[in-house]
C-alpha cells in the first residue's frame, strides 16, 4: 500500500480544535494498517514534515489526505498532479472536487451529501471512532445534567439551563476535561444542541461525537438531529430530541427522565459500528480499493460528465423540450 500523509495546518494550540483531534486519530488508526505520517502545510514544526519540502520528491509511492475544510479547494488544485484524497467531515463549504479525488466521509449524512454533489467520484464510508473508556462503568450518577458548553446553543445556554438550576443539579463545562469518559459516567442526563452553532458557521455536524459517548457511558441523551447525529441517534428510542416545542415541556421531560434514575441500557451490538476493530477493518477495504483506483488512474482519462450546473441546466431543458416533443 502506499504511504499516506495526513495535511494538517499545523497541530499547535492555535489549530486546536475537535476536527485536529478527529484527524490525528484517524492517523493513529491507519498507522495500524498502513505507512502514514502527519504533514503540516501552513506552520512549520519541529520534527514534522511541511507539505512544501515535500513536493519536491518522486510521491507516487504516497497519498495525501486533505481534509480541513476551507482549505480543500486550494490544496486540491495544489496537489493536483498527486495522488489525494478527501476525508470529509462537515459539509456545505460551497466547492466541488474533480473525481480524481476519492471521498471518504465520515458519516452516512455527509456520504449522502457528497453522492449527491459528485456522483462520479469514489466515495466511502469511514465513521469515527468511539475508544474503548467510553463504556458504562455503573458508578454512583451524582450529576443530574451535564452540558458542554462549547456549540451549545442560546436557548441551552441562557433559558434551558437557568431554569434547571432552580430544580436539580446542573453542571456546566466550559473548558477541557481530562477523563470525559469517568464526566458522562457520573451524569444521569446529557444535553447537546449543535444546530444553532453549526447553522451559524454555515456547515454541517460532521458526526457528532459527544452525544454517542455519553450514550456508551449510561447517559440519557437529549440531543439536536442535525447533520451527522442523525446517523444513529433515534428520538424515542434512543436519546430524546431537545427543544421539543416549548421550554417547560422540555424541563417536565428531562425532570422525568432524572426522577427514573435508569441509565442506557443500549447493546453493545449499537457501538460495535464505531468501536477499533470495525474501523480497522473498514480502513483495509478502503485503502486497498483507492490502492488499486491510483494503479489504474494512471493509463485512464474520465470520461464521465460531470453534474456541474451548466450540466443540470441542460438536462432540464432537455426534459421540457422531450415532454412538448411527446404533446405533440
Amino acid at each position: 500500500m502506499r504511504k499516506l500523509y495526513f495535511l494538517v495546518p499545523g497541530t499547535g494550540d492555535k489549530f486546536a480544535c475537535g476536527g485536529l483531534w478527529a484527524e490525528l486519530k484517524t492517523l493513529h488508526l491507519v498507522k495500524q494498517v498502513c505507512h502514514a505520517e502527519v504533514v503540516t502545510y501552513r506552520q512549520k514544526e519541529k520534527d514534522t514534515l511541511f507539505l512544501d519540502d515535500l513536493l519536491q520528491k518522486n510521491l507516487d509511492d504516497v497519498i495525501f489526505v486533505i481534509s480541513w475544510g476551507f482549505d480543500v479547494p486550494k490544496l486540491a488544485r495544489k496537489l493536483a498532479a498527486y495522488n489525494v484524497v478527501y476525508h470529509a467531515h462537515s459539509t456545505g463549504y460551497g466547492f466541488n472536487l474533480p473525481a480524481s479525488i476519492p471521498i471518504i466521509t465520515v458519516s452516512r449524512n455527509t456520504m449522502g451529501y457528497w453522492g449527491q454533489y459528485a456522483p462520479n467520484s469514489l466515495i466511502y464510508y469511514l465513521p469515527n471512532q468511539i475508544s474503548d473508556e467510553f463504556q458504562n462503568l455503573h458508578l454512583e450518577r451524582d450529576i443530574d445534567v451535564l452540558v458542554q458548553a462549547r456549540k451549545s446553543s442560546y436557548y441551552l445556554l441562557q433559558q434551558l439551563i437557568p431554569a434547571l438550576k432552580k430544580q436539580c443539579n446542573v453542571v456546566v463545562v466550559d473548558s477541557y476535561v481530562e477523563d470525559l469518559a469517568r464526566l458522562f459516567n457520573c451524569a444521569k442526563v446529557y444535553l447537546y444542541d449543535s444546530a444553532e452553532y453549526w447553522a451559524t458557521q454555515g456547515v454541517s455536524e460532521g458526526f457528532g461525537l459527544q452525544p454517542m459517548e455519553a450514550m456508551a457511558c449510561g447517559c440519557q441523551v437529549f440531543s439536536s438531529i442535525n447533520g451527522g447525529l442523525s446517523d444513529y441517534l433515534d428520538p424515542g428510542f434512543n436519546c430524546y430530541k431537545i427543544a421539543g416545542y416549548a421550554q417547560d415541556y422540555d424541563i417536565k421531560r428531562i425532570l422525568k427522565v432524572i426522577g427514573t434514575s435508569a441509565a442506557v441500557t443500549l447493546p453493545e451490538s449499537f457501538f460495535a459500528e464505531y468501536r477499533t476493530e470495525n474501523i480497522l477493518k473498514r480502513l483495509q477495504t478502503i485503502l486497498e480499493d483507492i490502492n488499486e483506483f491510483f494503479n489504474c488512474k494512471k493509463h485512464l482519462s474520465s470520461n464521465i460528465q460531470d453534474l456541474t450546473t451548466t450540466r443540470i441546466v441542460q438536462l432540464r431543458i432537455q426534459r421540457v423540450l422531450n415532454k412538448l416533443k411527446n404533446k405533440f
